[in-house]
């Protein structure tokens, strides 16, 4: 996206600071331009989520089923080496069941439904595909993702920055020359960052029509956009 101003009159652009509003006065015309470069890199952290789904008469009965369900996934989590702190509860849902009967045409009460899931961080993205099997092993019923990141992305941020504002200052280059003006002079500077995670969802069917294959998990790249926002005043 680029976005051009280009005022031919005395201006002044506002810089904001931390503890002052500073006026940059500018001689010439400026132009105000907002490049988005993305830098590619292999992801090195993986996320999957994992849940069970347990049914009974009563309320009490569906969330103690549900705990011993859930008892058994988080302890198959554990036995694969992977640390509590990377393991995190993401929500327990408990709520009555109703069938519609179509000839009294009102529902029928007919139990309640406990659920409970977690999230789970992988520190090798190769273990994904074993560690969806196992989970659901040991009793899953639910899962979702891979979900593919970088721990660390302040290498292809960096480059990215770079790759985006050398983009804006050589169009603001252009700008100015095609106005008669011989260069450009930084006035302004912001940016935003965008780290990209690409996330494949893993449905409840193809999970229960697994074989004894390992769950294949290609994690490609991951992508981490800089958006840098620049003013420059054309120079003589």
């Amino acid at each position: 996206m680029i976005r051009t101003t280009i005022p031919f009159a005395l201006a002044a652009i506002a810089v904001p600071a931390a503890a002052a509003d500073v006026q940059v006065a500018t001689q010439g015309p400026v132009v105000e331009l907002s490049v988005t470069e993305t830098v590619k890199a292999k992801p090195d952290i993986a996320e999957v989520g994992a849940g069970v789904t347990t049914d009974a008469p009563t309320a009490v009965a569906a969330m103690a089923a549900n705990a011993k369900a859930m008892d058994a996934v988080i302890a198959r989590i554990k036995s694969l080496g992977i640390a509590a702190d990377d393991i995190q509860t993401t929500g327990i849902n408990l709520g009555a069941q109703y069938d519609y009967d179509q000839a009294r045409q009102r529902p029928i009460f007919r139990g309640y439904q406990a659920s409970n899931r977690v999230s789970v961080t992988l520190r090798d993205v190769s273990r994904a595909g074993p560690v969806l099997d196992a989970l659901v092993a040991a009793g899953a019923t639910d899962l979702s993702g891979p979900s593919f990141s970088m721990d660390d992305d302040s290498a292809p941020r960096a480059q990215a920055r770079k790759a985006a504002f050398d983009k804006a200052r050589a169009q603001a280059a252009e700008y100015a020359r095609w106005a008669g003006y011989t260069g450009v002079r930084v006035v302004s500077i912001s940016e935003a960052v965008n780290p990209g995670r690409p996330m494949p969802m893993l449905e409840r069917e193809a999970v229960q029509s697994m074989d004894a294959k390992s769950t294949p998990v290609e994690p490609g790249l991951v992508g981490t956009s800089v958006t840098v926002s620049v003013t420059f005043e054309m120079t003589r």
